[in-house]
């Protein structure tokens, strides 16, 4: 295996100090407006590359790369998706540097995973758990419902402020989504009832450096994607959901739901504030179910 057997660990990144190259790049990505998960990604990604190949970026080679992938593949036995994103970024820096060294490396076909999404019993199951927590249940059930009934990515949600809020129109701004793209979404009565509750309750969470934060912490700082994450994989661990539940998980039910329940695509599309149809179309493959009952209601009669 030669190279392939070097004794390294890549999450602690040994780099004694990180190359000009990787935060002229990383300043790069930033001025792209790229979002701060694949700045931070490529750059530990790019870090860990160097780390392993121990060369000065502008002194490795496409042969340094091809041994780094071989790597990845037996050593770390990266999945192929973790293996796609890995190359993508390599290559994105290298492309960054003016250096072709990285165009013919080939990243593995990432496997086209279908969305995984709960049904409508089971996200009642877990919205009713969170009611009934003493602590925190007001401000739980505010955001599982806002995350159930919206799909608001998990990032959106913890950026919400009180004002984005819109009870007259039921209605959420959401500012700088995903591609630093505004959008609205709409809420129902549950969501209304559920956040005008926890409004009301607010004053104990209340934020001394963010007092406008919809949702914060115990500790009055505003809330994070991780305490979001790891407050759902709590309800839904007490509502006796056996799957692993993420906030994601509660996005890509309701647009299963309203695809079930007749909405148009396109709506779909706006409500989760995807740039491309083609990305809401994977909720099109959901449910072999609804594929039969939409293809018994429309197929040609043939008389």
């Amino acid at each position: 295996m030669g190279q392939i057997n070097k004794t390294r660990k890549e999450k602690n990144i040994t780099v004694d100090k990180i190359p000009s190259e990787v935060s002229d790049f990383v300043t790069h990505m930033l001025s792209n407006k790229m979002s701060k998960n694949t700045i931070a990604n490529y750059n530990r990604y790019i870090l860990q590359m160097i780390n392993w190949i121990a060369k000065k970026p502008k002194d490795i080679t496409k042969e340094d790369l091809e041994r780094y992938k071989t790597y990845m593949s037996i050593e770390r036995k990266y999945s192929k998706g973790s293996m796609y994103i890995h190359i993508k970024g390599i290559q994105a820096f290298f492309e960054f540097l003016k250096m072709d060294i990285a165009r013919e490396l080939k990243p593995p076909k990432r496997p086209e995973s279908l969305p995984k999404y709960l049904s409508e019993d089971e996200m009642a199951k877990i919205f009713e758990v969170s009611k009934k927590d003493k602590t925190n249940g007001l401000r739980d059930y505010a955001i599982l419902t806002v995350l159930g009934y919206t799909g608001l990515r998990v990032h959106e949600l913890c950026s919400l402020n009180a004002e984005d809020i819109d009870f007259n129109e039921r209605t959420i701004k959401v500012t700088m989504g995903k591609g630093d793209k505004d959008r609205i979404v709409i809420f129902e009565d549950k969501t209304e009832e559920a956040l005008k509750n926890h409004l009301v309750n607010k004053t104990r969470y209340l934020s001394k450096s963010e007092p406008n934060a919809l949702f914060v912490t115990a500790q009055c700082e505003r809330i994070l994607p991780r305490s979001v994450e790891l407050l759902v994989h709590k309800y839904a661990e007490k509502a006796g959901i056996p799957k692993k539940v993420t906030p994601h998980v509660f996005r890509h039910t309701m647009a299963t739901m309203l695809l079930k329940h007749g909405a148009d695509i396109r709506i779909i599309q706006q409500l989760l504030g995807h740039s491309s149809i083609a990305t809401t179309q994977i909720y099109t493959h959901v449910d072999e179910g609804m594929l039969k009952k939409a293809y018994d209601k429309s197929k040609p009669e043939y008389k």
